[in-house]
């Protein structure tokens, strides 16, 4: 059975779906047949940063909701052999999404892929309840200012309420040097806020924001820190696996 990975953040912007994408991209490279899907319902773009916008006809509620079959809304993912996504609805959607119907679909899922990372909506709510309902690890991005280190703090505990207890936290847009000088917080400080493990910080990088643009997992870039890194954050990630 596939293992079923939660991506999450507290607050929107900070950085979960370009982690979705590439934690996926990299595990589909070692060969691992994996599935993303896009939850963050009505304010999609993993799409967008797979460089897929144009191949969505179904989405993942039309799925929830019985519309039609999970197969015709994975779409495999160009330039992979094992990386398929399912797309969030463009617009806000009223249609009645439980625990339980992302339960069966990651249930039908896990017996064909190695791993199913889900995007989570930005927020606490009942699509956030949903989403993280089939969960066996969940990841929380943050960055390294107060308020969204408030909100990723908030979303943790309500992880652990909620019966998860395999967090992990990535701190995205790191400025270097604004952290050694005492001006944003530091990894000592952050580590005091959160239960969980931070295994991993991703410094801002322009060629990030580039990629994400150009609709290119970065990792993609072949020799690069950025892509060294991200081995190294996999490593971690999934020690226990």
């Amino acid at each position: 059975m596939g293992k079923v990975v939660l991506v999450s953040s507290g607050k929107g912007g900070t950085g979960k779906t370009m982690f979705s994408v590439n934690i996926g991209a990299m595990l589909s490279n070692y060969g691992f047949k994996v599935m993303l899907i896009d939850m963050d319902i009505g304010m999609r773009n993993m799409d967008l940063y797979l460089g897929m916008e144009n191949k969505v006809v179904y989405n993942v509620m039309d799925v929830l909701s019985g519309m039609c079959r999970i197969k015709k809304a994975m779409i495999k993912v160009d330039g992979f052999d094992n990386l398929y996504f399912m797309s969030a609805s463009p617009r806000r959607d009223d249609r009645d999404i439980t625990a339980l119907h992302m339960e069966v679909l990651c249930s039908k899922l896990g017996k064909y892929f190695d791993y199913i990372v889900i995007d989570a909506p930005a927020g606490i709510g009942d699509l956030f309840d949903a989403a993280l309902a089939p969960a066996d690890k969940a990841v929380i991005v943050t960055e390294p200012e107060m308020a969204s280190i408030r909100d990723a703090d908030v979303t943790e505990r309500y992880l652990r309420d909620k019966g998860i207890k395999d967090i992990s936290l990535i701190v995205n847009k790191v400025k270097v040097d604004l952290m050694r000088s005492g001006l944003i917080p530091s990894l000592p400080v952050m580590a005091e806020i959160f239960q969980g493990d931070i295994v991993g910080i991703i410094q801002e990088d322009d060629n990030i924001h580039i990629s994400t643009n150009q609709g290119l997992p970065i990792i993609c870039k072949k020799g690069t820190y950025i892509e060294e890194n991200f081995k190294e954050i996999l490593v971690r990630l999934f020690a226990d696996s």
